[in-house]
């Protein structure tokens, strides 16, 4: 839908237009590395330093994916658990932060088995849903029958007193200009 605006029998440059959709659905896929491939090079090349980073940008402690190393060297040692807690935890509160549809039951294999896709996938979402978007309108508008004033100063309404006429006492009331 386009709307033609005619200033002085010219026309006006159309306006941007801007489209907020909240979905309740991943932006992206588990496998769209190639949607942000910045992301996807991080997490490849230095994945300890990409998975405290995107828990940072989340608003959680730097440290915590380190725990995850904790969990591994655990496992091989004594307990054989499957999926990295922290992992885990970190895709099911960005799941509930955003409203994104799903359950800890495809959080659980994501983590498990695409353990850095999932990783990727969280940090091109909170990339994307974190960003606030400002847009100023800076186009003069001008109307045409009537002219421009402008004020320096801002006006201040003050309390005047004022003697009633109708009372033969006298009367003094104020009033708001």
């Amino acid at each position: 839908m386009s709307t033609n605006v005619i200033i002085n029998g010219q026309q006006a440059p159309a306006a941007p237009t801007l489209i907020a959709v909240h979905s309740n659905q991943w932006s992206t896929s588990i496998c769209g590395c190639f949607d942000d491939l910045q992301v996807c090079c991080f997490a490849y090349w230095c994945f300890p330093c990409f998975a405290c980073s995107t828990t940072s940008e989340f608003g959680e402690c730097f440290c915590l994916p380190l725990l995850d190393v904790l969990w591994t060297t655990l496992q091989l040692v004594s307990f054989p658990t499957c999926t990295p807690p922290v992992s885990m935890a970190m895709r099911v509160a960005v799941r509930n932060r955003y409203g994104i549809q799903g359950d800890m039951s495809g959080d659980c294999v994501y983590a498990t088995f695409c353990n850095i896709c999932s990783w990727c996938q969280m940090a091109r979402e909170i990339k994307r849903r974190s960003h606030t978007l400002t847009v100023i309108n800076a186009q003069p508008t001008m109307m045409a029958s009537q002219p421009m004033i402008v004020t320096s100063q801002p006006g201040v309404a003050v309390s005047q007193p004022m003697v009633s006429s109708i009372s033969t006492q006298g009367v003094l009331t104020s009033r708001i200009m």
